[in-house]
């Protein structure tokens, strides 16, 4: 019976080299998803670079936007680099596997040869019938029987296991050729990304040459840009401010009638008038509802998945210092993100939540803040806005269109995310809560 126990193992040990996958791609589809996004990137920014260049006057957006496509671009090249790397990995696995699996089914068949080889030779003396026959009790031959059944399975299911190897292996050949193709494909990309690079980079040069022609003139723009900045923070915050003494004023008033309640229940009782008793309110307190718990705690688990307030374009300026481009040792200072997208795009609402105010700021446009529990998003840089103070939104619902930028046929959207605690507020980088 020992050869038929080796023979088992040997049907479990193909059976599950067989049912195994040889393995898994979850980092190749990962990067394919990674060159997919930058190239949608790398053409909006294009598409806005084109637009932008229509306005003989130099802007600061052009520049950033040139600035981004060499970062897209790099990137793109550096995925492409990965991907080729990863193909020539998955294809020296996949080589490695297939020599093995050749080299096992190569010891089956010498194996199964030989244990029919062992069968023919001694087939006069130990026949199926013979073997069976010579059993000492009924018991023992019912056994040698059943050992017989067994041995033919096995051999039969070894028989079918080389055949789905053997197709199994055409298959990966037939992949190999199909990466290899891939691989071709990818380093003609890769010429391709270098060239627009290094046309890209010209382009930059020429534009940071044009800027530094025009340096005092846009010393002068930047400072007044800052200064607008600076009126639209200190709008913002007035703003939301206002809105946190408005809610404090109506939860006082609350508190106000409620204690009024309380006396007047209080002196009918004094005067022996019966009274209806009412259930007792909770000490009014300085919080949400539960429907803005419910909403604030809603927006708080989406960070990094809200979807951007514009339906394409792309980051000219990020959250925090941000070094000038072209002009060394200058700096500014950004309390959200600007998106550079179409002219006069629509803005829309990243989460579900209620408008608090719409104001109109000069320099800056119309301002919408919009409420989700204990958090504000702020929308800037509008022309006109759909939307009315106390507004239900829904998420990417449009709540305005953006003003023109006057140095290019494109829009700036300005984006912020602020943190209500009681009566401080916080700013809160919007890099971190939109989806990449």
């Amino acid at each position: 019976m020992r050869g038929v126990n080796k023979f088992a193992f040997l049907f479990f040990i193909i059976l599950f080299v067989a049912s195994t996958p040889l393995w898994s791609q979850p980092g190749s589809q990962r990067l394919k998803n990674e060159q997919t996004a930058l190239e949608k990137q790398i053409a909006t920014t294009k598409s806005l670079l084109e637009k932008s260049k229509k306005n003989t006057r130099l802007s600061l957006e052009e520049v950033n936007l040139i600035e981004r496509q060499v970062e897209y671009r790099e990137r793109l090249l550096r995925n492409i680099d990965n991907q080729i790397r990863s193909s020539e990995l998955k294809i020296e696995q996949k080589e490695t596997k297939i020599q093995e699996l050749n080299a096992e089914i190569e010891r089956l068949k010498k194996q199964y040869a030989q244990l029919l080889l062992y069968a023919y030779k001694k087939r006069n003396k130990y026949g199926d019938l013979m073997f069976i026959f010579s059993a000492k009790t009924v018991e023992e031959a019912l056994k040698r029987k059943l050992y017989l059944e067994k041995l033919g399975e096995i051999q039969q299911k070894q028989m079918r296991l080389i055949q789905q190897n053997t197709i199994l292996l055409k298959e990966e050949i037939k992949e190999l050729d199909a990466e290899k193709k891939k691989q071709v494909e990818l380093g003609a990309q890769k010429k391709i990304e270098r060239a627009e690079i290094i046309k890209t980079k010209k382009e930059k040069e020429e534009i940071y040459k044009r800027f530094k022609d025009q340096e005092d003139e846009l010393l002068k723009e930047l400072k007044k840009q800052e200064e607008d900045k600076e009126r639209l923070k200190q709008e913002i915050a007035a703003a939301i401010q206002k809105e946190i003494a408005a809610e404090r004023a109506r939860i006082e008033k609350e508190r106000r009638e409620a204690e009024a309640r309380r006396k007047a229940e209080e002196a009918k009782k004094k005067a022996g008038t019966p009274t209806v008793e009412k259930p007792k309110k909770d000490e009014v307190e300085f919080s949400l509802t539960a429907e803005s718990a419910l909403i604030g705690g809603n927006f708080a688990s989406n960070k990094g998945k809200l979807p951007w307030p514009v339906e394409k374009g792309t980051i000219t300026q990020n959250y925090g210092k941000n070094s000038h481009p072209s002009l060394p040792g200058v700096f500014t200072q950004n309390n959200g993100v600007d998106i550079s997208t179409p002219r006069n795009a629509n803005v829309l609402a990243v989460f579900k939540g209620e408008v608090t105010s719409v104001i109109n700021i000069p320099g800056a446009g119309r301002v919408v803040i919009i409420k989700h529990g204990d958090y504000r998003t702020v929308y800037s840089n509008l022309q006109d806005v759909y939307v009315t103070k106390g507004s239900i939104v829904s998420t990417k619902t449009p709540i305005g269109s953006l003003l023109p930028n006057p140095t290019g046929d494109i829009s700036v959207a300005h984006f912020e995310v602020h943190h209500v605690k009681g009566s401080s507020v916080s700013q809160l980088n919007p890099n971190l809560w939109i989806a990449k």
